[in-house]
């Protein structure tokens, strides 16, 4: 249907998703009909682009500093969370896990007044006691 400009017509919708243009991939998309599965599929996915447009406004989020991929969060929560909850021998109840997921995680963030004058989150004790008796959230 393409022939050969279908490389061409990928870059400008990976340069319309770039931009956040979601509108302009479903109508560019739309403007080649099929049938059958192939048609099923491309409204599949034309579905979902049009469902999570507010969350794919990626030239908006960038132009704000933030990330719009996966990698950062992943790579924060890996030095965050995994690195302490796995190291040898060590085994968690997910009380312990979420205990201490939470004080990492405000380390982290310099979260500590937050978290310390929170008396009703889920392990608000644990965390009371902690920023009572060690401020600095150390031993």
């Amino acid at each position: 249907m393409l022939g050969d400009q279908k490389e061409d017509w990928l870059a400008a919708r990976l340069d319309d998703l770039d931009y956040g243009d979601i509108d302009g991939i479903c109508a560019a998309a739309r403007a080649y009909p099929l049938i059958g599965k192939k048609k099923d599929d491309v409204d599949k996915a034309l579905g979902y682009f049009e469902n999570n447009a507010p969350r794919m406004r990626y030239k908006w989020f960038r132009s704000r500093g933030l990330f719009v991929g996966s990698g950062a969060v992943e790579a924060g929560c890996k030095a965050v969370i995994g690195q302490r909850l796995k190291l040898s021998g060590m085994r968690w109840t997910v009380a312990g896990a979420d205990a201490i997921i939470a004080l990492r995680c405000r380390e982290a963030s310099s979260q500590q007044e937050t978290i310390c004058s929170a008396p009703h989150n889920q392990i608000g004790a644990t965390l009371l006691w902690l920023c009572k008796y060690h401020p600095d959230g150390r031993s």
